[in-house]
């Protein structure tokens, strides 16, 4: 009777678990990406509506003034929160908008606010440029 060697089952289990785990990862890699595509073409109704709306400055400012100088200072110059004056260079609009309504990094407190209201503080944002 001619029976494999130990060495010879476990070198073959080897090969398997090698071939296992990297069809494993490629199934994972998968997974991920579709659902990675799925989240972005999902998109929040609140984000749609305010990036649809043309903003003012001037009423961006006075919400600026009533909500956020506390933090960001009179002029936006930074203060416990930072200053705001490239923050529309370094961000997207939608993240900030996010970064507003959900307060993403504390101490940042999220902010109840219409679609109007964060247009026009959007504006206001990119007028600090």
């Amino acid at each position: 009777m001619n029976t494999p060697s130990s060495k010879a089952l476990i070198n073959k289990d080897q090969k398997i678990s090698s071939w296992r785990i990297f069809f494993l990862s490629i199934a994972t890699v998968a997974f991920i990406i579709i659902l990675w595509t799925i989240g972005s073409f999902k998109q929040d109704p609140f984000l749609d509506e305010t990036l649809s709306r043309k903003g003012e400055a001037l009423s961006g400012s006075k919400l600026f003034k009533i909500n956020c100088v506390g933090c960001h200072g009179i002029s936006a110059q930074g203060f416990v929160g930072p200053d705001l004056h490239e923050a529309t260079q370094e961000m997207s609009d939608k993240k900030i908008i996010n970064q507003v309504i959900r307060g993403l990094t504390p101490p940042m407190p999220s902010f109840e606010i219409d679609p109007q209201s964060m247009a026009d503080l959007l504006a206001y944002m990119h007028s600090l440029n």
